[in-house]
């Protein structure tokens, strides 16, 4: 009864698509936005008031860049990576600890995740949505010594200026790993870590997989851009170097 119902329902297709007497024909182009398009007055003198308000909080003066801070500015660390990893740091700890009791061990950031440069002179709150466009928040990952290790390899592999705090690694002449610490410790493989990373990073981008995993994920609800924010509202001037938590010795 079934193949009858199906054959019928086919048949009846055909005849319909064979009988019809009109052909159509589906166009699509492409309209872009420019300023050539006409504002409908209204809607401007509506919105006028909030982009005004909003324009003035992004432009507020909160801190001072004693120099020109990019991305590119280092082999293994750079300036403007250490200062993200240690505002991410110093930042979220106490809301970590005061809702466990525990402090974070390090940080582990992405290269990728700067998409701006911090120019010298006023930082303003644009700065912070500039640097970090995106909706990444930060997350605490309980990780055994183990799966460190795993992190730490991915980090020698890589050879990138991936943003850390509280963890240290050296490289030798051959680019081969010499040492990796935390906090000055070598990593003990039984003992648990507190990383703080963020959300992006911690379901696997950048091939970041040594996540998963884990004891235990905390998170904080508390956005990148927005600890940038607060970091730079406590600072009257920042001067973020190239330090020695990531670097190769060489002759």
């Amino acid at each position: 009864m079934k193949n009858i119902f199906f054959l019928t329902c086919l048949s009846l297709i055909l005849f319909t698509s064979c009988q019809s007497k009109h052909l159509y024909k589906i166009e699509g182009r492409q309209i872009a936005i420019t300023d050539s398009l006409k504002t409908k007055q209204s809607i401007e003198n509506f919105i006028k008031p909030y982009r005004i308000q909003i324009n003035k909080s992004l432009d507020s003066v909160i801190s001072y860049a004693k120099d020109t801070y990019s991305k590119t500015d280092g082999e293994f660390n750079t300036a403007i990576g250490n200062m993200m990893a240690d505002a991410v740091y110093e930042e979220s700890n106490p809301v970590f600890k005061s809702r466990t009791g525990q402090d974070i061990d390090f940080v582990l950031l992405n290269h990728g995740g700067i998409r701006a440069i911090v120019s010298k002179g006023d930082i303003t709150t644009r700065t912070a949505y500039n640097v970090m466009p995106f909706e990444n928040s930060v997350v605490v990952v309980k990780m055994k010594g183990n799966k460190v290790n795993e992190l730490v390899a991915y980090l020698v592999r890589e050879q990138r200026a991936h943003p850390v705090h509280g963890l240290q690694i050296v490289l030798d002449e051959a680019l081969q790993l010499k040492s990796a610490t935390i906090n000055g410790k070598p990593i003990d493989a039984n003992k648990t870590y507190y990383v703080a990373t963020n959300d992006y990073l911690y379901n696997g981008g950048d091939r970041m997989t040594f996540f998963k995993p884990n004891d235990s994920l905390y998170v904080l609800n508390y956005k990148i851009r927005n600890v940038l924010i607060d970091y730079f509202t406590k600072k009257d001037t920042i001067a973020p170097v190239i330090d020695d938590r990531f670097y190769q010795i060489k002759q």
